[in-house]
């Protein structure tokens, strides 16, 4: 099968290339001039690099030409006021370009990777204070003050994808959690195991979602070649305190465990005191408003889905931890 991959060169997208390599799979690469190629320095000639953006239609229709299945993984995060106006843009309308790319080509099938931020948070001024909520793939999304702009736009860019599919396309949607994998450390979810490193003091009272970045990839390539369509899938491997986290972290590294808990209050002063700093110095905030009240909720993704769907199971949060840790240190 040829197989196109936006957002190829990043933490998972340069895992699904992989594991569609390793099943002798041809993984074409959406790619702009100047992007960060490291995730797959070793492999890189084993792929076909094709010049274009999701922001640019006609590079777009290029690269799909003789293309079977797309997976699209490309988009902006980041909770930083001054990124929304090209968040929104690549997120939506990129989105948006790729599904009606797929349409006018008859692509077989479009994975398209979201987030689990795309189905939204109920707003915590109907909910009991200390409860503890379990989402699934039946939670609508509804206008809160809990989600942030992020969330916003992978919930609109998913509404691109439901009007694909209500237009003939064949598609299905993945909304993983935390990924946790051998990224970057400077970039995404991987900053977690950076913070840890650095032996921070502080840890939140909040539950963190996790998914181990290579049960993403086995989820995206065993959907992409099932028989099933129109549907979702939470992709959540753990649901463990931050607190327990950051310990199978510090232990793995060999680092002082985190040990002083941050309330509501404290991480408010925090990320005031942040965003003051970054604004003074020009770079980007290391904790925001909507990263302080994410790592302060208690939710819970249910992942039976997919376990139901394919017979799927997760990896155990500590192999991952352990695993990452290894890979990470080993780059220092």
């Amino acid at each position: 099968m040829k197989i196109l991959i936006t957002g190829a060169t990043g933490l998972v997208g340069s895992t699904v290339t992989r594991q569609l390599l390793s099943e002798n799979h041809s993984v074409y690469a959406l790619f702009r001039i100047g992007s960060d190629r490291s995730l797959l320095a070793d492999i890189e000639n084993q792929i076909q690099w094709v010049e274009g953006d999701i922001l640019d239609i006609s590079s777009l229709e290029k690269a799909l030409n003789g293309i079977d299945y797309v997976v699209h993984t490309a988009a902006v995060v980041s909770f930083v006021p001054r990124d929304r106006k090209m968040m929104y843009k690549v997120n939506v309308e990129g989105t948006a370009n790729v599904v009606n790319a797929c349409l006018k080509h008859g692509i077989g099938k479009l994975c398209h990777v979201s987030s689990i931020a795309a189905i939204g948070r109920p707003d915590s001024r109907k909910t009991t204070p200390g409860q503890e909520l379990v989402l699934d793939e039946t939670q609508r999304w509804e206008d809160s003050p809990e989600n942030s702009e992020y969330a916003k736009t992978k919930y609109l860019s998913e509404l691109e994808v439901w009007r694909g599919i209500a237009e003939g396309l064949n598609a299905v949607i993945v909304n993983p959690t935390i990924v946790l994998g051998e990224g970057d450390w400077g970039k995404s979810s991987t900053q977690l195991f950076r913070y840890v490193y650095r032996e921070k003091p502080f840890y939140t009272e909040g539950v963190a979602n996790c998914v181990d970045v290579k049960d993403v990839s086995e989820a995206v390539v065993r959907l992409l070649f099932s028989d099933i369509s129109g549907e979702r899938f939470l992709l959540n491997g753990a649901s463990i305190s931050y607190q327990n986290l950051f310990n199978l972290m510090a232990d793995a590294m060999k680092k002082k465990r985190p040990s002083y808990k941050v309330g509501a209050g404290l991480a408010g002063a925090i990320w005031r005191i942040e965003a003051v700093r970054t604004f003074l110095l020009g770079t980007k905030p290391l904790i925001t408003r909507e990263t302080a009240q994410s790592a302060g909720r208690k939710i819970r993704y249910d992942n039976s889905k997919i376990k139901n769907a394919l017979g799927f199971n997760f990896q155990p949060i500590e192999k991952t931890v352990a695993r990452v840790s290894e890979s990470l240190l080993g780059k220092i």
